[in-house]
This record gives structure tokens, C-alpha cells and sequence, in this order.
């Protein structure tokens, strides 16, 4: 079976497209990645701006248009909290289905926190122990722990990059009262979840800590590691101390700045200070010197939930079924009804 994972974010639309066989690891087929930069387009009141809402169209209808040309059977569709938390809501979903075909559905934060677990389990298999996973987004924090496929505590937390640049970083670059404060916000938010975690793990069995996203693998390329085209499979760390090293550098420099820097993209340059404030502050009060990344995440876990649910059905998660849907049939006309977006990279 050929599934597609469409994941619409804060920055971009992403499509990963995947064969699936009982028996076998997912076959890589193709990625298309389009921005929708939701993360700069929301106002006061919490509503993404008109422009980005059209570019949030063109992004998605692309995707599904890739979709259609790759033969894609299953398409998993759904949209994290830049769109899941806007005010607009309602209008940008309806947008986008009577625009593309697609109806874009939402996870919980827990359940965003519980299939990236899910996707780390897979990647380190069991030999991995027992993870502690975080996941740095856009909009919100995951955090997650367990020895299983499922984990022992999962939790989100409205910690996302984009949103705390958005809401506590005004200014290029932003007034040292401005990042004081904020690091001072997200320590204390942090202190009573870091605590139930530790509370959770309070015995001598090792954990392994493990970090996803592109916030994460940004901060780790930033701090000495391997780049990309070093493979998936090259062992990739942030340390805590080479961390914090850096975040008076981001501080002090203009996003156009930043984007030069070893890993940080254009596209999340101006966010990538709010996320080390948020990586820092996690791994001091978790108590963790160092954490690997782990290339898989949300999109791969709900593509690992669906090769689960082909061999047992009763593995099927309501959740992500009611996600997925067939490929619309506008995007089989032979060329892409909508003009092309550029494409964006990390």
C-alpha cells in the first residue's frame, strides 16, 4: 500500500509519501515540502492573516496534486496548532477543503506526544529502553516517556517556537529584557511538568533521552553536529552546555543573521532563539546533559500506526482513521489546478 502523511505546520505543508508491506520497514518514496509561515501571519486576536491563508491553500493543494501523480491509495491528512488553536479555524479548514479537496483534520496535543513516542520506539527499537522523548513545534512542546510502544506519560504544553517568538519576542533581534523574560516564563511553566516527569522515572533503570523536530535538529547542527547529507542513520547530539553557549549568540543577531549560521533555515531563523530558550530550559530542569535526534517523528509514527493496524486490525487507532482519506479526485486532472509554490528547505 502507497500512504501519503500531508502534516501542515506552523512553517510548511509536508507530505511524506511511503510504501507499506506487512513484514517490512516503510519504503521511502518521496517528500514534498511547500511553506505556509502561519507562525508570522496572526494577529492579536489569535486569526491567521488572509495571505497566509492563500498561501496555506496553494501549499496543501500542491501536496495532494504530488499525491495524485504518485499514485498515493491513503492519504493521512491533518493540521498541528497553528491551525488547530486559530481563531479562524473553522474558515481555514473549510478553505482548504472547498479549495483542494482535502479536510484537514487535528490531534490532541497528547496524541501528537503519543505517536512521536511511537516513532522513536520504532527508530531505536527496543533495544533503545526506556525514552524520554521532547518534541519542540511550532505552536506547542511534547513530552513523553515510557518502555513501550505507548508511553507512561504524555504530555503538550503551549511552548512552541513560533508562538513564544510570536507573543514575547518582539523586535529584531529582540531587548535582553525581552529574552530574560521569556526565559524566565518558560522556567517556571516548566518546572511543575518537568517535575511529574521526574516523579515518573524515579528509580535507577537507564532512560534514554531523545529529541525530534526541526527545532531540535537545527539546535544540533547549530552546536558542532553532522549535517544532513550525512544520512539519517549518522548519530546526531545537542549538549546542554554547547546549547547554552549559543543562545546568547542568537540573541544578539538579526534572523537574516541567524539564517547564515551552521543548520538554522531562513524560514525559522527568526523562531530558532525562542526554541533553544525552550530546549535549555527543558533539558536543565529534566536534568539531561545531552540528547539524541531521532529523524522520525509525528509523520512516521502515524505511518508506523497504519503498517501496525495492516497486520492487526486491532491495532487500528480511531484517532488517526478518522485523519485519513482518499486522494480528492480534482488532483488527478493531469496538472496541478493551483500555481506553484517555492519550495522550502528544513
Amino acid at each position: 500500500m502507497r500512504i501519503g502523511v500531508l502534516d501542515v505546520g506552523s512553517n510548511s505543508a509536508h507530505l511524506k509519501v511511503m510504501d507499506l508491506k506487512v513484514g517490512a520497514p516503510p519504503a521511502p518514496v518521496t517528500t514534498v515540502k511547500r511553506p505556509t509561515r502561519l507562525a508570522e501571519a496572526v494577529d492579536a486576536e489569535g486569526r491567521v492573516a488572509r495571505e497566509a491563508m492563500e498561501r496555506l491553500v496553494l501549499s496543501v493543494g500542491e501536496a495532494v496534486y504530488a499525491a495524485a501523480e504518485h499514485g498515493v491509495e491513503e492519504l493521512v491528512a491533518f493540521a498541528t496548532s497553528a491551525v488547530r488553536d486559530a481563531a479562524n479555524q473553522r474558515e481555514i479548514v473549510d478553505e482548504v477543503a472547498a479549495a483542494t479537496g482535502v479536510r484537514l483534520g487535528f490531534l490532541s496535543g497528547r496524541d501528537e506526544a503519543r505517536l512521536t513516542f511511537l516513532a522513536a520506539r520504532a527508530w531505536y527499537g527496543w533495544s533503545g529502553g526506556r525514552l524520554l522523548l521532547a518534541d519542540i513545534g511550532g505552536g506547542s512542546l511534547e513530552i513523553a516517556h515510557g518502555e513501550g510502544q505507548e508511553p507512561a506519560l504524555a504530555v503538550s504544553l503551549p511552548l512552541g517556537a513560533g508562538r513564544l517568538t510570536r507573543a514575547h519576542l518582539p523586535g529584531d533581534p529582540p531587548s535582553r529584557k525581552h529574552v530574560r523574560r521569556l526565559r524566565r516564563r518558560v522556567y517556571e511553566r516548566l518546572s511543575e511538568t518537568s517535575a511529574r516527569v521526574l516523579a515518573g522515572l524515579d528509580d535507577e533503570r537507564p532512560v534514554r533521552p531523545v529529541a525530534t523536530s526541526k527545532t531540535f535538529t537545527q539546535l544540533a547542527r547549530l552546536t558542532g553536529a553532522p549535517r544532513r547529507k550525512d544520512g539519517p542513520y549518522t548519530r546526531r547530539v545537542l549538549e546542554l552546555e554547547r546549547l547554552r553557549e549559543q543562545i546568547p549568540v542568537l540573541a544578539s543577531k538579526r534572523a537574516a543573521a541567524r539564517a547564515k549560521l551552521p543548520g538554522v533555515s531562513r524560514p525559522r531563523a527568526p523562531q530558532i532563539l525562542a526554541g533553544a530558550i525552550v530546549a535549555e530550559a527543558l533539558m536543565t530542569t529534566l536534568e539531561i546533559d545531552r540528547v539524541d535526534i531521532c529523524p522520525w517523528a509525528i509523520r512516521e509514527g502515524l505511518i508506523i500506526r497504519r503498517l501496525q493496524a495492516m497486520s492487526d486490525p486491532a491495532a487500528a487507532d480511531a484517532e488517526t482513521a478518522r485523519l485519513t482519506q482518499a486522494v480528492p479526485a480534482v488532483a488527478s486532472r493531469g496538472r496541478s489546478p493551483l500555481r506553484a509554490v517555492p519550495v522550502l528547505t528544513a
